[in-house]
């Protein structure tokens, strides 16, 4: 501790405020960033965060963002915020006012849902956007808010879904499992995938080399979410009876994927999903 405080002191550290930090992605990348930045977090509802220093409680419907950016003044603000989808828009006004006037960027973290009007193919990072969900179409009014500041001061990073050990996903498959009830697959459906541990390399790449623009961070390839649920399944239990509830939303393949053609990672953050899927193994005598 004693080294790494010396560490920080001779140089300069960029200070990184994380705004949705107890949550899960957000707390993945606050742990990544952690030891080499100086990093603030808020959050809502967990109250073990009030022992940390670092952290702040904020509510986005009662509480101002602003007061806690004029007290961490950060350099960089990670926005993995969640809630009421109103209360998000005006928060990010208040985010983009402040990244406008001093010296600051943005880290936005998006979704493959602002893609999830498009049934036919993959997304790439300049497609335009167009959503049928509510999710999908407050992350595109974000976006384009973030589209009207100076280019270099900004990233959108469109995340497809998130897998981890301990994610909320992989949670609720085990309950599944464990209690007997069926597991929703799209068969139809083509998806792309991330872990947190690979996410979080990622997003500290990209702040470490002082990239801007649109990033798509999801794996390489494709697979069908059946496919994907299957291979889940087989890794995190012994039970060769899981039960599926086939859904078919379409009769044609539908596409909610995001891939990189003009902003590609370098090759060791280049994976395919079968390096995701390693992340994520747990014991089959887990469950």
């Amino acid at each position: 501790r004693f080294q790494r405080f010396l560490l920080f002191k001779k140089k300069k550290l960029k200070t990184i405020l994380i705004i949705g930090a107890s949550g899960y992605i957000g707390s993945k990348i606050y742990k990544e960033l952690s030891n080499f930045y100086r990093v603030y977090g808020t959050f809502f509802s967990n109250k073990n965060f009030n022992k940390k220093k670092n952290f702040f409680h904020y509510d986005i419907n009662k509480h101002d963002i602003g007061k806690i950016l004029k007290i961490t003044r950060p350099n960089l603000i990670i926005s993995s915020l969640r809630g009421d989808f109103k209360n998000q828009f005006f928060a990010h006004d208040i985010i983009i006012e402040y990244v406008k006037n001093y010296n600051c960027r943005i880290l936005f973290l998006s979704s493959s849902n602002v893609f999830d009007a498009f049934h036919h193919y993959p997304s790439y990072e300049y497609d335009k956007t167009l959503s049928e969900s509510n999710y999908g179409k407050i992350k595109i009014s974000i976006e384009n808010k973030l589209f009207k500041l100076n280019p270099s001061k900004y990233v959108v990073a469109r995340l497809p879904m998130i897998f981890g050990k301990r994610s909320p996903r992989i949670e609720e498959i085990k309950f599944y499992i464990k209690n007997n009830i069926p597991i929703d697959v799209y068969p139809n459906t083509i998806i792309n995938i991330n872990s947190d541990l690979k996410l979080s390399q990622q997003i500290h790449y990209i702040i470490n080399k002082k990239l801007s623009g649109i990033f798509h961070l999801g794996s390489r390839d494709l697979i069908s979410h059946y496919d994907l649920l299957k291979l889940i399944t087989k890794k995190i239990s012994n039970n060769n009876k899981v039960v599926f509830k086939h859904i078919y939303t379409t009769n044609q393949l539908r596409y909610i994927a995001v891939l990189a053609k003009k902003n590609k990672l370098p090759e060791h953050l280049n994976f395919n999903y079968e390096s995701v899927l390693s992340d994520i193994y747990i014991s089959k005598n887990y469950i």
